[in-house]
Parts: C-alpha cells; structure tokens; sequence
C-alpha cells in the first residue's frame, strides 16, 4: 500500500507500521464503517491510513498537534498559506546571523509566546532530527538544525503537498479533533468501535508532552481492559538490551503480535537501534476466520 505520509514528524513515528497495523485491523473482522478511536494521535500516520471508513475521534495533549489539524480541517490552514509562510521565513533563516539560528531562536520564542500553527511546522522541520519536544513549561525546546537552506523550493513543495493530501483524506469522512487527555477519548468507545493507542514508550520516550508514567500505563490498561470496543496497542517488546517489563506487568493477558523495526531517529543511541514492536489486542483473529468460512460455505450452499 501507498502510505499517506502527514507534515508533522516525532520520534516513534510508525510509518514503516502502517501497513502491519492495517493488516491487524482488517483481520479484526471489523465492520469497516465503524468509528475509528484514537486517544495519541501524534503525527496522524496511522490514523490518516485507516482503513476505516467512519467517523474518526481522535484526540491528543498536545495542543499545537491538534490546533494544527483543526487549521487544515476548517480551510485557515492552506497549502497556499503554508507555501506563503515557509517561502517568507526560509528567505529570513537563510539570511540571518550566526548560520541562520538567530532566526530559528527569534521563531521559537515568538512560538512559545503566541503558538501559531506555522511556527509549529517551521521549528518541527527547522528544529534537530525532526524531533518534537517540550519542556515542563510547555515550550519548545528543540536545538536548530544547523541548516539555513532548509527550507529550499523542492523541501516546501513537499510539505505543502503533505497539506493537500490530509485535507483531502479529511474531506473523505468525518474527522473530530480534541485536545483532550487519552481516558477522555477511550471513554467515548463503545462496542462495535475501534481503538487505536499509540503511546509514549514507557523508558524509550520521555519527551511526550506532558510526560508518561507508570502510573499512566496503569490508567491505559485498565480502560482497555474494560472497553467493549475492539482495540490494538502499539508498544515495544524489547531491543538488545532490556524487555519492556510493561508487556509482562500489564499486556500479556491480551492477544500479542511482534515485528522487527529499525529506528534512525533519536537523540539516544539506544533509541537508534533495532527494536522488536509489539501490537497487542483483544480480539481473537483465528475466530474471525472461522466465522467467515462458515459464511462463505453458508453462501455457497445457497448459491448451489
């Protein structure tokens, strides 16, 4: 499959996953115009390729992420206006003093003051390794990319069609945007749903931006377990050099597939390493393929 790959870049991005998570959700045997619920949107690469077709809930704590999306969805946020904004600031990067950071730190303190959506995109793309952090203030902390030609014509048309194809799957079905905590957008689940969760890696990503503790995994497993809704949790299994003792703490009761992953990114080198990913889930896939050939012999015998 062709994956939709969205502007917004962090670590842990999973658009070498797409196609595996989708493979999961499509042997679920869910119906395929159901809602689709996801609590960490993050970038939106996996939810902008779902392969659902119905009302898509998604939610995130990071406010920028969502006032981002909710710009392109309501039309304020253009491929036009980015092009405009990017072509503007990419000139003033690539003229400013000491190779261009004295325009990167003027642009992160404006951001840091007044959050605009465009400053977002300039620092997620200007900032080091395409990182995205915060720190406990809630302000941007990412260092410059050391690369005042960043924003070169070739790199904005790029990003600019990244725009045109998010606002195009948006246009597709009905998207809600919520700048909401992850127990607020699980509740909204009910049976015949399906919950996607993508969160932070308890001991792998500690630059989420509001954190991620323990006792937050705790919160996450016990509205999965009781949710009546169909769902899939991406984690990590384990590297070379330690398990994910959450897996044996709280997810081996659940269904559990793994993948081998490579991850380039990071500011650790622990982080740039082979990974085994995990998808773990609660709905029995060998049932699924049993009721559907009982089906298709049922339709057969009424065909003959």
């Amino acid at each position: 499959m062709t994956v939709t790959v969205p502007l917004i870049k962090s670590q842990g991005i999973k658009t070498k996953l797409v196609p595996w998570i989708n493979d999961l959700v499509l042997a679920s045997g869910i119906d395929l115009n159901a809602r689709w619920i996801e609590p960490f949107f993050g970038t939106g690469v996996v939810g902008f390729n779902s392969p659902m077709h119905g009302c898509h809930i998604v939610g995130d704590t990071n406010p920028h992420i969502i006032n981002f999306y909710r710009g392109v969805q309501s039309g304020r946020i253009t491929s036009y206006s980015m092009r405009a904004y990017l072509e503007g600031e990419g000139s003033l990067l690539a003229d400013a003093d000491e190779g261009g950071y004295a325009h990167y730190r003027k642009v992160r303190n404006r951001f840091n003051h007044e959050h605009s959506p465009y400053d977002f995109i300039f620092l997620s793309r200007a900032g080091f390794n395409g990182m995205m952090r915060f720190n406990r203030h809630g302000d941007w902390n990412i260092p410059f990319c050391k690369k005042p030609n960043r924003f070169a014509p070739a790199y904005v048309t790029k990003i600019c069609n990244q725009i045109q194809h998010v606002a195009h799957i948006m246009q597709r079905s009905s998207w809600e945007f919520n700048n909401v905590s992850f127990i607020n957008t699980i509740e909204r689940a009910e049976s015949g749903d399906f919950i996607y969760c993508d969160p932070p890696y308890l001991g792998r990503y500690v630059d989420y931006y509001n954190g991620w503790t323990e006792q937050d995994e705790h919160e996450l497993f016990e509205a999965l377990r009781r949710t009546r809704a169909h769902f899939i949790l991406s984690t990590w299994h384990h590297n070379a050099y330690r398990p994910n003792e959450m897996v044996k703490r709280y997810w081996n009761c659940f269904n559990i597939t793994t993948h081998d992953h490579f991850y380039h990114g990071g500011a650790h080198i622990e982080n740039r390493h082979s990974i085994v990913e995990a998808l773990v889930f609660n709905f029995d896939i060998q049932k699924v393929k049993a009721n559907n050939r009982v089906r298709q012999l049922s339709l057969f015998a009424e065909a003959v």
